[in-house]
């Protein structure tokens, strides 16, 4: 034969999509996975659309999930996530994708590995690439993963079954905790641009978050716009990589990985024009946020990307709090992104050792879309 085939379930988890494969399909060591998933997804391809592949040609379309039995007291299964690169042989293992987080619940539940009564279910996940617990609520109905349901989310056409994630402790997902440095805003020094200030916050991914005005932005712009200049681009890459060696996440700005930390543009509620043309009116949300991915504008937010704004809206001295309206119900962040808007639940609070997450709270939309084999080429 000249391919090989593997069993796979295609998924959307809230404004992602990705390949998702039982552990034990797989090899246990990830140096032999990678190859396997670069083939999967059509990776690399210099085209940047992966034809060949099960990828989409964008970051939120280049994702692959391992599902395996618990090795967390307080978990029914264990969730690993694949990032993969579009363009390059990179498979990035040290994150987290908050939107296919939605769609790891109902896979569990279809794929016979929670057992559960018709109704709420409640399925508990060890998220293994940042060691944290997610809590997944859903319908059940008929032993499955209900699909239908009036719920909407801004980037995804229709409705479906309301997903509630309850992502527990989200602080320190990949450094010391959820605020790095101890500070919620630091000074970086950019070679070529000047000192500017950033907010350096890990909570479910690590992100450096930047007032958009302070490069002169708005945070309105469209992710196209954004991608066409070479130069903005080059520089929130700088920003984003010298960002990530003040989180402590590589010793050197060539060693920070491509998946984290994001970087993110953040300015107050603006009346910016979304990707399907709708101007948002400000009265309707809180924050604006322009995030990068992958070394891409995303075209709505990473899911983990708006809980860590979230959280650091929550954060005083922070530049999301300070750029932040104050909504009618101080738990809840309204998110404004290219897409269209989305809330956040987030709590924090501080102690005697600093600033701490206690939860983030979002939901979602997911839906099984293909099952079956995914080819490798031998």
């Amino acid at each position: 034969m000249t391919q090989v085939f593997i069993p796979a379930v295609f998924l959307r988890g809230g404004s992602s999509k990705g390949v998702f494969f039982h552990a034990k399909d797989l090899p246990a060591e990830r140096a032999a996975i990678d190859p396997i998933l670069l083939g999967v997804l059509g990776s690399p391809d210099p085209y940047g659309r992966q034809l060949d592949g099960m990828g989409g040609g964008i970051s939120s379309l280049s994702k692959a999930v391992i599902i395996g039995p618990p090795t967390h007291p307080e978990a029914d299964v264990d969730y690993t996530f694949a990032q993969v690169s579009v363009d390059r042989p990179v498979v990035d293992w040290k994150g987290n994708c908050g939107n296919l987080s939605a769609a790891v619940g109902p896979f569990a539940v279809d794929e016979g590995l929670v057992r559960v009564q018709d109704g709420e279910a409640l399925v508990r996940i060890h998220q293994v690439n940042t060691r944290k617990i997610i809590h997944a609520r859903f319908p059940v109905r008929h032993g499955r993963a209900e699909v239908r349901g009036d719920f909407a989310i801004a980037g995804v056409a229709g409705t479906g079954a309301r997903i509630r994630l309850d992502f527990l402790s989200p602080g320190g997902s990949q450094t010391a905790g959820l605020l790095p440095t101890g500070r919620p805003v630091d000074t970086l020094d950019i070679p070529g641009f000047g000192p500017l200030r950033a907010s350096l916050v890990d909570a479910a991914n690590p992100a450096v978050f930047v007032d958009a005005r302070d490069l002169g932005l708005t945070g309105a712009e469209s992710p196209d716009a954004i991608e066409a200049r070479a130069d903005l681009m080059a520089l929130l890459d700088r920003i984003r990589r010298i960002g990530g060696v003040a989180m402590g996440l590589a010793a050197t700005e060539e060693a920070v990985s491509l998946a984290n930390p994001r970087v993110a543009l953040v300015a107050g509620p603006t009346a910016a024009r979304i990707l399907d043309g709708t101007v948002l009116d400000p009265a309707g949300h809180d924050v604006t946020i322009r995030m990068l991915s992958m070394e891409r504008p995303h075209r709505a937010v990473p899911m983990t990307g708006a809980m860590g704004l979230a959280v650091a809206c929550r954060i005083e001295g922070s530049i999301p709090q300070a750029l932040a309206a104050r909504g009618e119900r101080p738990e809840e962040i309204r998110v404004a992104h290219p897409s269209g808007t989305l809330a956040v639940g987030a709590e924090v609070h501080r102690d005697a050792t600093g600033w701490q997450a206690d939860s983030a709270v979002v939901f979602r939309t997911a839906r099984r879309l293909m099952q079956g084999q995914v080819a490798i080429p031998c």
